[in-house]
């Protein structure tokens, strides 16, 4: 139930970070103790030929211009980098020289985009003391996309060995890039082979900085998954460049952890399920009486929470009367996470005005909207005719996209080292997602179809196992829902899942009625 209207505001600014320095190759986020060479899937990868994620790396087709550009995220989030890649038109075709011409710069660049759906949330491993768990996690990413292995579908028992492997690497997670980025930098390192590997985290850094002038007093706001907020790396990093930059204003950093904002886009069912009309015993989001993320009963008029459809879960008929209270919509979460930010900043000690909103994970960007709809009614919320929040929050809010800074990158890098692909096409790009690998008996899987929480985060690194297979895109494995959002939000990355379903061979076998169209 809206108890006010809003209208728009500039909305909000999307940062990433990198954090995770490599000390001694060590993972230095949790002061674990695995070193770069003790892991157990590096060396699986570099050394056991019998193994699916073996690598030849003696034979690797290095500095190929007809390779495509590898991109992975946790999810379907990191389709919002890609999305900026493949519509990216800052430089002239012709003469690489800076200035658009209308033709997006990577027109004749082939993607292979990878979803790790299975594992997702990567922001929740850390808060589940496995980081070293969600390091395997990533390096198994990037052996794919390094690999010429995958799987045709699910129910597939023999793997097919057609897909190209890469010439560059792009993490399109913020997460992933926090923990993973250098560990997977030194792997790439061991191979001998020479592969640029782009993180959205310092070049969104910079762009944020951008946004301020070099004496300019202010605040940013980052908001990330729990485990991004929890490596510090946003912080540390723009901490860290602003030094480099040289501004010399006072600029606070707040940090949100968005507990359950990528689980609701990706519709992870311990966050959200569409078929709940009451509140449930599985449910892992904010809530009346969670002790990190708690709702406040006395914010409920700010929250504005919509309670239509079951898109609110109260075990009462009278919403003003619950005594639990559940979110059960990607726009509740959104609600909950900035009003908790500007309450943060509003009782700060003497804070800084809000500038810029840092969304630290690639799927925020899908809930742009929903964002820029609350800032605007926090910026003219009253109470006893005065405005709460407006001494707080600037009028136009900056917007930061970092996967404009990462296509910049990658852009440099190519010119560099003349890697653009002279005959290539976009439309014959590839898209693989992850789901569970039913044929590994050790593999625990729930009436949904994935993985269960404690399954999930109750792994062990070290036990390299095939939990997961990387399959097509396809009705099978993303629902209609998550496909209309694509389709609205990202239109011309969407144009080519649609080419994959349609033209190409590794999707031939696809039956009609799980064709993406």
């Amino acid at each position: 139930m809206k108890h006010f209207k809003n209208q728009y505001v500039w909305a909000f600014l999307v940062l990433f970070v990198l954090s995770c320095k490599d000390s001694g190759k060590k993972d230095v986020v949790e002061n674990k103790t695995i070193a770069q060479s003790d892991r157990a899937i590096e060396k699986t990868i570099l050394e056991d030929k019998d193994s699916f994620y073996y690598v030849n790396f003696e034979n690797y087709p290095q500095m190929d211009k007809s390779l495509p550009i590898g991109v992975f995220d946790s999810g379907t989030g990191g389709l919002t980098v890609l999305d900026a890649l493949i519509n990216f038109d800052a430089h002239n075709n012709n003469n690489k020289e800076k200035g658009g011409d209308a033709v997006p710069d990577f027109i004749s660049e082939k993607f292979i985009y990878l979803a790790d759906q299975a594992n997702m949330p990567y922001g929740n491993y850390s808060s589940e003391d496995k980081t070293d768990l969600l390091i395997e996690h990533i390096l198994k990413d990037m052996q794919f996309l390094l690999s010429n292995k995958y799987y045709r579908n699910a129910g597939d028992a023999q793997y097919q060995q057609d897909k190209q492997p890469v010439k560059s690497i792009v993490i399109a997670c913020n997460t992933a890039t926090a923990y993973g980025s250098e560990f997977i930098k030194a792997f790439i390192d061991k191979t001998g082979i020479e592969l640029k590997v782009i993180g959205v985290i310092d070049a969104g850094a910079r762009g944020t900085l951008s946004t301020f002038e070099k004496d300019e007093n202010g605040s940013i706001a980052v908001m990330a998954t729990v485990g991004t907020i929890l490596s510090k790396g946003y912080e540390n990093t723009l901490l860290r460049v602003k030094d480099e930059l040289g501004y010399t204003g006072n600029i606070q950093i707040f940090n949100q952890g968005g507990h359950g904002i990528a689980e609701a886009v990706d519709e992870e069912p311990d966050f959200v399920n569409k078929e709940s009309k009451k509140p449930r015993e599985d449910y892992r989001g904010p809530s009346l009486n969670d002790p990190n993320f708690s709702i406040d009963k006395t914010l409920m008029d700010i929250y504005n929470f919509d309670f239509d459809h079951g898109k609110m879960l109260c075990d009462n008929q009278d919403t003003d009367d619950c005594q639990i209270l559940q979110i059960n919509d990607s726009e509740n979460y959104v609600r909950y996470h900035v009003v908790s930010l500007l309450e943060k900043i509003r009782t700060a000690e003497n804070p800084q005005p809000l500038k810029a909103i840092v969304l630290g994970c690639t799927h925020y960007p899908y809930l742009t909207s929903e964002i820029k709809e609350v800032l605007d009614e926090l910026y003219n919320y009253k109470k006893d005719g005065k405005y709460i929040y407006r001494d707080f929050m600037v009028k136009d809010i900056a917007i930061v996209d970092p996967a404009v800074n990462v296509a910049e990158e990658l852009y440099v890098y190519m010119k560099e080292k003349n890697l653009f692909n002279p005959s290539g096409d976009m439309n014959t790009s590839e898209f693989y997602i992850s789901v569970p690998n039913s044929e590994n008996p050790n593999v625990k899987i729930d009436d949904n179809g994935r993985f269960p929480y404690d399954y999930k985060y109750g792994r062990t690194e070290n036990e390299i196992q095939e939990y997961v297979k990387m399959v097509p895109f396809s009705k099978s494995n993303i629902s209609e829902e998550t496909l209309d959002r694509f389709k609205t939000s990202i239109p011309e990355t969407y144009k080519l899942i649609e080419a994959f379903n349609r033209s190409n061979s590794k999707t031939e076998y696809l039956e009609d009625s799980v064709r993406i169209k």
